[in-house]
């Protein structure tokens, strides 16, 4: 094994008629934050799940720490850690009971245990809560814990699976703080997320997914740089002026120009440009915005905006 921690070569996950994964290439490097962006039944989780040797893989070519998961789990188990996306916690256990009862699941000593679970907790900063029954926490904190109990066995790989759904702003950031410290630690970091900002923040590279497979890959900067523009323009116009006749005023100020059921979308080299042009078209905006291009632009060009059940 060399810096990849994980290789899928044409990986394949069917249930029954439905491919969940359609023949996907993956290689993940140590020591990198690589993430899994997509629309619900994209194939992010099943995908995952592939990695986290919790289910077999029905085609295709699939190594995790050099290893095939689908003969080898309980070696790859021992050196991954997984952080669900509901939390599972012991909720009459107290935080610090939780991590020694995990701990010992990976047949570690107690006084391993105990002084690992110490490190873990000022990690997470929960030292204070430590005796505290989990059922006592907020979101935040559990999910912390959540995350501290996944390093108890110091994984080579984490998997985070929607690591920050339903946190607040504060707790967000205070998570994406300790993922970072992870990272510059070692940990090999496989993320998914719907939010595009935690994205942007937290991963190395990433793939988009769509239907089962890979629609781009690259870093947040390289796949913005090649699917968008350095700036958007966003027109809001009042009830009853429909974006598509707007649009067909605006051909050719812009790359690319969008009409939306609310806004009309023109993106640019230089937005502040455009935005001028358009007033000299004599069109008039309720409000307008000019923004960097984003990875959600990105996102939504190669999956669309239709909602996905």
């Amino acid at each position: 094994m060399g810096d990849e921690l994980v290789v899928a070569r044409d990986l394949v996950k069917r249930f029954g008629r439905l491919t969940a994964v359609d023949g996907i290439d993956v290689e993940v490097r140590r020591g990198e934050a690589f993430g899994f962006l997509g629309p619900n039944g994209a194939g992010k989780s099943s995908t995952m799940r592939m990695i986290g040797c919790v289910s077999p893989r029905s085609g295709g070519d699939l190594r995790v720490l050099g290893m095939d998961p689908d003969h080898q789990g309980p070696h790859v188990r021992a050196r991954l850690g997984v952080v669900p996306q509901q939390d599972n916690l012991d909720t009459e256990l107290t935080v610090r009971q939780n991590l020694h009862v995990y701990g010992r699941y990976f047949g570690l000593s107690k006084a391993h245990v105990r002084a690992k679970a110490a490190e873990l907790l000022t990690f997470a900063q929960l030292t204070e809560r430590a005796d505290d029954e989990v059922e006592s926490l907020s979101g935040g904190m559990k999910r912390r814990l959540t995350i501290a109990r996944s390093l108890i066995n110091d994984p080579e790989l984490l998997l985070l699976d929607e690591p920050t759904t339903g946190l607040d702003p504060q707790a967000r950031h205070l998570l994406w703080d300790r993922l970072f410290r992870l990272k510059q630690n070692g940990v090999t970091l496989i993320i998914t997320t719907h939010y595009m900002d935690e994205a942007e923040q937290l991963c190395d590279r990433l793939v988009v997914m769509d239907r089962g497979r890979i629609a781009a890959e690259g870093s947040p900067t390289a796949l913005i740089g090649r699917y968008a523009t350095k700036e958007v323009v966003e027109l809001r116009f009042p009830p009853g002026e429909d974006p598509v006749d707007v649009e067909a005023r605006l051909t050719g100020l812009a790359d690319r120009v969008e009409a939306l059921p609310d806004r009309v979308l023109l993106y640019a080299a230089d937005g502040e440009a455009v935005l001028g042009a358009v007033h000299q078209r004599g069109v008039d905006p309720v409000s307008s915005l000019v923004r960097r291009s984003s990875l959600e632009d990105v996102f939504l060009r190669l999956t669309g905006r239709t909602l996905v059940d």
